[in-house]
């Protein structure tokens, strides 16, 4: 079974910028995007994707990530 960030990443289009959507859809909770964002990220660090726009915000205690936008390199 696919994480949503994988699921994301195996739709989106080689070069193309994509956003990692939030409203009407499962990432709505705050802390399953920052999640979904977080593995995104790691996928940037093993080269698959590039990380083009990020935003993240404080909530209570935590650095949440409230906003992605990446691009597929592999």
């Amino acid at each position: 079974m696919r994480t949503l960030a994988q699921s994301l990443y195996a739709d989106s289009t080689f070069g193309v910028e994509h956003e990692l959507p939030r409203a009407g859809s499962a990432l709505e909770n705050p802390y399953v995007y920052d999640s979904s964002a977080r593995e995104l990220k790691a996928m940037a660090e093993r080269g698959l994707v590039e990380v083009t726009r990020e935003q993240s915000h404080v909530a209570g205690d935590d650095q949440l990530i409230d906003h992605l936008s990446f691009r597929r390199l592999r």
